[in-house]
């Protein structure tokens, strides 16, 4: 397979950026995207180029680093699919593909196709934890949680934290990520102490940091490499809300 490359190349985030184009032959279908840019990387080296700079870590779909925004989609073409899930041949032999970074204030280009996610951390820092100190650890059955109440819990700590739903988002909000990490300790009774401060911190820590509202688009949800539901932003707006108003 043969395959044109638009490219974003940047320094860091002080300079302008700017499309290279590459073309690429002998790409093999059954090639992740990853895979295809270590084979872009490989040639370059080849030729005394400098090789793009991208993110990645565990290639399973599970880190959430690999985060590029291929085509106008963020990780891609595919549902439910991370940038290392994707397959060559998702993509139409002889076609161009344009490759570029999240595009936020709130993730700063490191190089070319990095960005740096440390808001994503700080958010989670602000609230995204349980402070209990329950010492040795307890039976199972002692605190008893619904199947639907567990279910609803781990659908919201599926979040990777790629930062996807930021970058489909009209206004680069994080409302999704926030909504799920405090879905993740809302709905069982370990997260019920510290639920109020937690909305209210990590909300907060959110504006500050400088992401936008959301407007209801569903454009995170759609782009979601997990699925996560906008159901959580719901959650989130009464956890929020009902915070305020014992305040």
């Amino acid at each position: 397979m043969k395959f044109t490359l638009k490219v974003w190349r940047q320094a860091n985030a002080k300079v302008k950026g700017h499309f290279e184009r590459y073309e690429l032959d002998g790409v093999v279908g059954d090639m992740s995207f990853l895979e295809m840019m270590d084979y872009l990387n490989a040639t370059l080296l080849e030729r005394g180029v400098e090789p793009v700079a991208f993110d990645h870590d565990c290639r399973e779909g599970i880190c959430g680093c690999c985060g590029l925004f291929i085509n106008g989609n963020p990780h891609g073409p595919e549902e439910k699919t991370t940038t290392c899930e994707l397959h060559m041949r998702s993509f139409k032999d002889g076609t161009t593909i344009t490759v570029e970074p999240w595009r936020s204030a709130a993730f700063p280009v490191v190089k070319d196709l990095m960005v740096d996610r440390h808001a994503f951390d700080k958010i989670q820092q602000a609230g995204a934890y349980v402070s209990v100190n329950i010492g040795s650890a307890q039976d199972a059955n002692a605190i008893l949680v619904s199947k639907q109440k567990a279910d609803e819990s781990i659908d919201g700590a599926g979040c990777i934290g790629c930062g996807a739903c930021v970058a489909a988002c009209k206004n680069a909000s994080a409302m999704l990520f926030v909504a799920a990490k405090v879905s993740q300790y809302a709905v069982i009774p370990q997260g019920r102490p510290e639920a109020a401060q937690r909305a209210k911190r990590m909300v907060a820590k959110m504006e500050e940091l400088g992401f936008g509202s959301c407007t209801n688009t569903r454009a995170c949800e759609a782009e979601c490499p997990k699925g996560i539901s906008i159901g959580h932003i719901a959650r989130l707006n009464r956890e929020f809300f009902l915070a305020k108003l014992r305040d």
